[in-house]
């Protein structure tokens, strides 16, 4: 009986101890949790000054003929400088003559490639140039596939096959390829002879770039059409049903425009900017992987207080060929200053000497100097959903030791929340 009392006694003991810890750890759990007192640092940032667009690209094009019946193979990839006379693509008669030509371009690759085998000294300096092309042309293909490319990531890929090809022949030796290189061109000549007859070619009328997307819009959106256009013009521009190719089109010169449609303001501001010397970029949301540099070029008459604007470029175009209707941005320069949290900004009352309040209201923001929060007077620059850029209030003198300790300088501790602030208060 005596043990079980013991026993008991222990237990209770026990709990009454494990409670008290557990107390204690949630009191300062609480606390610590319940301690508004927040902070992060400040640091200098930019961000862009920009307006919204959506509009059309336009450049001065030229749609290539149908050629009928038959297999057409086009023989110029998007964006590629056509002479004039220059080939653009074949007509075949029938799937033979088109696997013929198929077979005839991949002999005289091999061809080629055992010809560099057979020309090249089996160095060690060979091999490691083949080595360093193989490598920077997969860098190159996966860019195009990791950006959406797949088209352009065609000419990398056969590059890339040959490459490899190359570097396998460059260790067989110099005189299997040269028998190898006897059985291929009398293979040649016999498919060749045998094409005679069976494939047409279609040619450049005129030098430009060459483009597979043909979308209706090549005789209705031409420069000449974007002279005195207004809003719901552009707008009500459709495309031309009875434009169509399967060859394609040569976009010609160097120049293309972006026709958009914005408030007038905003197109005074950017006439004004441009006058004053200042230059514009544009960025399209997609389609191009750089800014690139426009001027204002016209605008149009107002309606309902909208004009439409025209952008002119004259760099990049074969960039641009597969693009049409684009949302993009004008960047008009950049704001800088000093990024802080939206909530960290306060206003704080301006006190006289004798004691009175001064109603007007000084925003800023505190930091955390040592242990004391200080008021640091400051001019906002820039607003954002989340975060404001600012700068030191334009009233505060350097050279003055009192206003140059509440001067707001990137790498400041802002206290973002605690409780009770006041100027000078001591944080734990």
């Amino acid at each position: 009986m005596k043990r079980e009392k013991n026993n008991l006694g222990i237990k209770l003991l026990m709990a009454a101890l494990f409670l008290g810890v557990a107390a204690y750890f949630g009191v300062e759990a609480a606390r610590y949790l319940d301690d508004p007192l927040r902070v992060i640092l400040a640091y200098r940032y930019e961000v862009e000054r920009t307006v919204d667009l959506t509009g059309f690209v336009v450049r001065e094009e030229r749609v290539l003929p149908d050629e009928g019946s038959g297999l057409l193979r086009i023989q110029r990839s998007e964006g590629e400088r056509v002479a004039a006379g220059g080939t653009v693509a074949s007509v075949y008669a029938d799937q033979a003559s088109l696997d013929r030509q198929a077979e005839i371009d991949s002999l005289e690759s091999r061809v080629e490639q055992l010809q560099y085998a057979q020309n090249l000294a089996l160095a060690a300096e060979t091999t490691r140039k083949l080595d360093a092309q193989i490598a920077q042309n997969l860098l190159e293909y996966r860019r195009f596939l990791t950006a959406g490319r797949f088209y352009d990531a065609e000419g990398p890929a056969l590059e890339l096959r040959a490459l490899v090809l190359k570097r396998d022949y460059s260790d067989t030796g110099s005189g299997d390829a040269a028998l190898q290189l006897q059985e291929l061109g009398a293979r040649l000549l016999e498919l060749r002879s045998q094409a005679e007859g069976s494939v047409r070619r279609v040619t450049a009328p005129v030098a430009g770039l060459y483009s597979a997307e043909v979308d209706g819009f090549e005789t209705v959106l031409t420069p000449e059409a974007l002279e005195d256009l207004t809003p719901s013009g552009l707008s009500a521009l459709t495309a031309d049903p009875a434009v169509s190719s399967r060859t394609g089109k040569l976009v010609l010169g160097d120049e293309w425009r972006y026709a958009a449609v914005l408030s007038a303001g905003d197109a005074a501001a950017l006439q004004a900017q441009q006058e004053g010397g200042d230059s514009l970029l544009l960025r399209f949301a997609q389609g191009a992987d750089r800014d690139l540099p426009v001027t204002l070029e016209s605008v149009g008459p107002r309606e309902d207080g909208r004009v439409v604007a025209v952008f002119r470029g004259t760099s990049y175009l074969r960039e641009l060929t597969l693009l049409r209707q684009q949302r993009a941005q004008i960047i008009t320069g950049t704001i800088g200053g000093i990024r802080v949290p939206r909530e960290s900004l306060r206003a704080e009352r301006a006190y006289l000497e004798d004691g009175k309040t001064v109603t007007e209201e000084r925003i800023g923001i505190y930091c955390l100097v040592g242990r004391e929060a200080r008021f640091k007077p400051v001019e906002l620059v820039y607003s954002a959903e989340s975060f404001v850029l600012v700068s030191p209030s334009p009233e505060l003198d350097p050279a003055v030791e009192a206003d140059s300790k509440r001067i707001i300088r990137p790498g400041e501790q802002v206290i973002v929340s605690a409780r009770g602030l006041f100027d000078g208060k001591v944080l734990q």
